[in-house]
């Protein structure tokens, strides 16, 4: 009996609003980003059957999410890029020009040349998380420009407009708050999750919510793959014989402001977490150096807390 071998082939797809470039192989096609558009490509998927076809996209700001979900639905492989990775890798091959066509290539260039690891389907109900995480996020930037403008007008009729405006943006973010809620008590181990991480010393119930919606790896991840995911890895910076100071790079940024503000909290409330920044600052450690170093002592403990329940976590 013979045994059917595939091979992996990478496609391209540079995502934009309306329309969606694709390469592979040589074959280069243009689709809509829309239903429509999907099944035309499942119908040209049908010439490559005896391949393992693997999508390889950019993050541009969820004009993805849809095709990413299509394709986990008929059990396509897709994995979603930094976009400055991808950049990185044009830049790399000498390819200076940008358009989306020449994107695609380069995307499925990319896949071929670093083999990256499929994206796991995200569940329905945390893609919801994290888009009213990011709306609440947007009002509440919103409001704290409306509020720093408040204090700069001079005309009393327009002040008071302000004053509304911000009125309006705190209601409408109470309402956010309210769905956040509803929507954590409506799963069982979404909240059973969140409850395990407001066990930690500076996580609140946003911050506990924020972070399963901005990092649903979370409780799956190695100690150092969660650090590096966070962008909370210290990167070595070092050239013969010199010994430069090591930086953080990359991440997910909305998770990395989410543990400073909760390292505040941390060091002012919980002993362990006090004296750690009391010996790091005591060592010569910058302030801002040694609250980064709580925030990758949080970040892994809370990973460790969702895979072990047995792990303490002490307020």
């Amino acid at each position: 009996m013979s045994i059917k071998s595939t091979t992996t082939i990478y496609l391209g797809a540079d995502v934009s609003k309306a329309m969606i470039d694709c390469r592979i192989s040589d074959s280069v096609f243009s689709i809509p980003n829309n239903r429509a558009g999907f099944a035309a490509f499942d119908a040209r998927m049908r010439s490559f059957e005896d391949q393992a076809v693997h999508v390889v996209c950019e993050a541009t700001g969820g004009y993805q999410n849809e095709l990413v979900a299509h394709l986990h639905t008929k059990s396509i492989l897709v994995s979603v890029i930094n976009p400055r990775q991808v950049r990185d890798f044009a830049r790399s091959r000498n390819i200076l020009a940008k358009t989306d066509r020449l994107d695609a290539g380069v995307l499925a260039d990319y896949g071929l040349a670093n083999s990256p690891e499929p994206d796991a389907p995200t569940p329905p109900h945390i893609q919801r998380l994290a888009s009213l995480l990011a709306a609440r996020d947007h009002l509440i930037a919103q409001r704290a420009v409306e509020k720093t403008r408040i204090h700069q007008i001079e005309d009393r009729w327009l002040r008071s407009q302000s004053e509304r405006v911000v009125g309006f943006l705190t209601r409408e973010i109470e309402k956010l708050e309210a769905q956040l809620t509803a929507l954590r008590d409506s799963h069982a181990k979404l909240k059973a999750n969140a409850a395990r991480l407001q066990e930690a010393a500076g996580i609140g119930s946003y911050s506990a919510l924020a972070l399963l919606g901005y990092m649903p790896e979370l409780g799956t991840l190695g100690r150092r793959a969660v650090a590096k995911l966070a962008g909370l890895a210290p990167l070595n910076h070092d050239s013969g014989q010199m010994r430069g100071q090591r930086h953080i790079s990359g991440g997910r940024g909305s998770v990395r402001r989410i543990l400073y503000m909760a390292s505040l909290s941390a060091i002012r409330h919980n002993p362990i977490f006090r004296a750690f920044y009391t010996k790091l600052r005591t060592a010569g450690k910058a302030a801002k150096v040694a609250l980064i170093a709580i925030s990758r002592k949080l970040i892994i403990l809370l990973n460790s807390s969702l895979k072990n329940s047995e792990i303490a976590l002490a307020k």
